[in-house]
């Protein structure tokens, strides 16, 4: 049967609701922590897609696209414009994100995944994208789609469930103002091993800049905690941990026990390819993030790594993360 696809309008919300419920529940039954269901995940998705449609001025541009066969709505895709961090360079412009919620439900005709995901690069390209990312749960039916058109691991977002407790930590400590330049040039570390595994990760020329203003910000936020890890006086890493965001979670998913630990970096891993001594005192930081995040009723965590990176991914693997969401680059 042959399969159509158009762009949803807001006529189209109660299929659209329908599919992502569907979408969300199969994420829900291979990890019910992570990706909790929202107590009114169907009305919180009508309500939050509706206003996304009708807003004539958005932070960024999204499209809900929908396949059909024989008049009958069969699968879904959602594209955004993803807006550029302002450490980075962002020369190509805003890349092009297949979102995670995307459905083609048992009854659609073969190919109609394929059918969708060209129809979402048509969307964004059409938009502006000159780059095209597609999250994918790891193992989910879009990893499959991605990598058979050629779609590359670019980001991973590794998750825990159940984080531990700390107790006083020897060699890490909340961070101060005066922490702030140390905390910049370590990112800036971090920022350039980014870019040599990947030139999707250019700093912009300001970075530094931009990040000093950002953690002296961060400082005041009550949303987040801020540690640094430093022995004998030299500043190893730092970490910070905050609440997990829409970005990466379906609106269906109800995401209040979950944190990020963002702009994790230590010396341990600053080779991407050899993890110092096992990632003890790396370890030792991102135990101070976890039970900041346990601390206030986080029972999940994500962390955020470039998939080239093999020595921040084994370091990780070792304190009990595992691969949840990949963002994967199309070449």
């Amino acid at each position: 049967m042959p399969v159509s696809t158009r762009t949803a309008d807001t006529s189209d919300l109660g299929a659209i609701v329908d599919l992502l419920i569907l979408d969300a529940e199969q994420r829900h039954a291979t990890d019910q922590t992570l990706w909790k269901l929202d107590t009114n995940a169907r009305e919180k998705a009508g309500s939050t897609i509706k206003e996304a449609m009708e807003n004539e001025n958005p932070r960024f541009r999204q499209q809900w696209l929908l396949a059909e066969t024989q008049g009958r709505i069969v699968g879904v895709a959602h594209t955004i414009l993803l807006p550029v961090p302002p450490i980075y360079a962002g020369e190509l412009g805003e890349p092009g994100l297949i979102m995670e919620d995307c459905y083609v439900t048992e009854e659609a005709p073969d190919g109609t995944a394929e059918t969708l995901l060209k129809a979402a690069e048509a969307d964004l390209t059409d938009a502006g994208a000159s780059v095209l990312v597609g999250s994918s749960a790891v193992n989910g039916p879009w990893e499959s789609e991605y990598l058979a058109k050629n779609y590359e691991p670019l980001t991973l977002y590794l998750a825990k469930v159940g984080l531990r407790r700390g107790g006083p930590l020897e060699n890490v400590r909340e961070a101060s103002e005066e922490d702030v330049s140390s905390i910049v040039a370590s990112s800036a570390d971090n920022r350039q091993i980014k870019f040599d595994l990947d030139a999707f990760w250019k700093p912009h020329p300001d970075a530094d800049a931009r990040f000093d203003r950002w953690m002296k910000k961060s400082l005041t936020l009550t949303d987040r905690d801020m540690f640094v890890s430093e022995v004998d006086g030299e500043f190893e890493g730092y970490a910070i941990s905050q609440p997990a965001t829409p970005l990466h979670f379906p609106v269906p998913h109800d995401i209040g026990g979950v944190g990020i630990i963002d702009d994790y970096y230590h010396t341990d891993f600053e080779d991407p390819n050899k993890l110092e001594d096992e990632g003890r005192a790396a370890s030792e930081l991102l135990l101070a993030a976890e039970a900041a995040l346990e601390a206030r009723g986080n029972n999940a965590a994500l962390i955020v790594c470039p998939a080239a990176w093999a020595s921040k991914v084994s370091a990780l693997k070792n304190d009990g993360y595992e691969t949840a969401i990949v963002w994967f680059i199309k070449r």
